[in-house]
């Protein structure tokens, strides 16, 4: 039979870290015991009263039947609530938050609603990738706009608005920015929903690591009149150690959440109701769950330091969220290079900035998602392995 893809997956790679995970799983089995410190899924297990309230849920008679479309009130109030708690940020339940299968599929739902063939978004770059494959098998074109440290990971909107954005339709940003850890500054937000404005383009705002390591969580909805150019995606995945419950959600104006409904209950029947009562329970939480998390990924963050300065990379101490952005030294010829050399050399895998854009190639980025045990293992199979590359050189010469 001669079945060939959809066009739409012409230029769509596997991603990235499903693709190394299997390069791993076979270094595993040839006895390499590598230590992953690449990807950044929770390792701490969501609070116990959220568990339990999944158990309680889940033995009830009556909870297994499809659900609501625009999901549980329950869930769309604790949704708004938290949004009121910790973001200053008022939400109807009943018509301006949309609970998600996590926010991932968010950012389908949303490239889905709105492009046309041959519409444009900006991207940034570096940014997580799937903003660019989600574009694309809509039909939509990318079109990235450069991040520099010099700016603080910041777009020069100026500059951007000196662009042909005729075509543009959509913007994606995201807040604290992943993978470079940059916090926003009010200044940035509001020139970015005017630049929205201006452009007649909607701002999708992705901010899912604002609890990570980050006293002042923000909302880009905070921002004077953001409603009317922007949506924003938020996930527990992150905050709440629930990466595989599969929970998110999106905010914005009534319209906004009607037009992207339409798209997305032809797509799913909604989450599993004891999931969402236990993820309401979740943003039910004091701040004393936020600080201990927070705890453990400060201790992790400070072993991550010296790790990276073994390797002699140089970062920003004050960067936040659940990962540590690093500029690579002169002597590797990329982060590639060096993400390699660690993973053949010492059984490390750390994660190459350039799978984020060309404007990461010279970074690395490091998970604070293990355990402080084995980023101390790592770190002395860095030493092991710099010794064996140092006496093999001086026996060579």
């Amino acid at each position: 039979m001669n079945i060939t893809t959809a066009k739409r997956l012409n230029g769509i790679g596997e991603y990235y870290f499903s693709q190394k995970l299997r390069e791993i799983d076979s270094l595993n089995r040839q006895g390499k015991a590598i230590i992953n410190l690449g990807i950044g899924s929770p390792d701490l297990p969501p609070h116990p009263d959220v568990v339990q309230t999944l158990k309680e849920e889940s033995a009830k008679p009556n909870v297994h039947a499809y659900q609501n479309y625009k999901g549980s009130p329950v869930l769309r109030t604790a949704m708004s609530d938290w949004y009121r708690k910790w973001y200053n940020v008022e939400l109807d339940p009943e018509t301006e938050v949309l609970p998600l299968i996590g926010s991932k599929e968010g950012i389908m739902h949303i490239c889905m609603t709105y492009l046309n063939e041959g519409d444009e978004v900006l991207i940034p770059n570096p940014g997580y990738p799937t903003y660019s494959s989600a574009v694309r098998l809509a039909g939509g074109v990318p079109v990235s706009y450069e991040l520099h440290a010099s700016l603080n990971w910041e777009p020069d909107l100026d500059a951007l608005g000196k662009t042909d954005l005729s075509k543009v339709k959509l913007m994606w940003v995201n807040y604290p920015h992943m993978p470079t850890g940059q916090l926003p500054s009010l200044q940035f937000f509001t020139k970015l929903v005017e630049f929205g404005r201006k452009h007649n383009i909607l701002i999708c705002h992705d901010n899912p690591y604002s609890f990570i390591l980050n006293e002042k969580p923000v909302s880009l909805l905070a921002v004077e009149g953001a409603r009317d150019v922007v949506i924003e995606l938020n996930s527990l995945s992150k905050s709440h150690n629930m990466a595989g419950w599969r929970v998110g959600m999106l905010s914005g104006s009534k319209t906004r959440i009607d037009e992207v409904l339409r798209f997305k209950s032809n797509m799913d029947s909604g989450m599993f109701l004891p999931a969402q009562l236990a993820a309401a329970k979740a943003l039910s939480l004091g701040k004393e769950w936020y600080d201990s998390v927070n705890a453990v990924y400060a201790r992790r963050r400070k072993l991550v330091f010296e790790l990276l300065d073994l390797l002699q990379c140089t970062y920003d101490p004050n960067q936040v969220g659940m990962f540590v952005w690093a500029a690579i030294p002169d002597a590797h010829a990329d982060g590639y290079a060096l993400s390699d050399n660690v993973l053949y050399n010492a059984n490390v895998f750390i994660t190459p900035g350039g799978i984020f854009g060309s404007a990461g190639n010279n970074y690395i980025r490091v998970s604070l998602c293990s355990p402080e045990e084995k980023i101390i293992l790592a770190m002395d199979r860095i030493k092991l392995a710099a010794t064996a590359a140092a006496t093999s050189k001086a026996e060579a010469q």
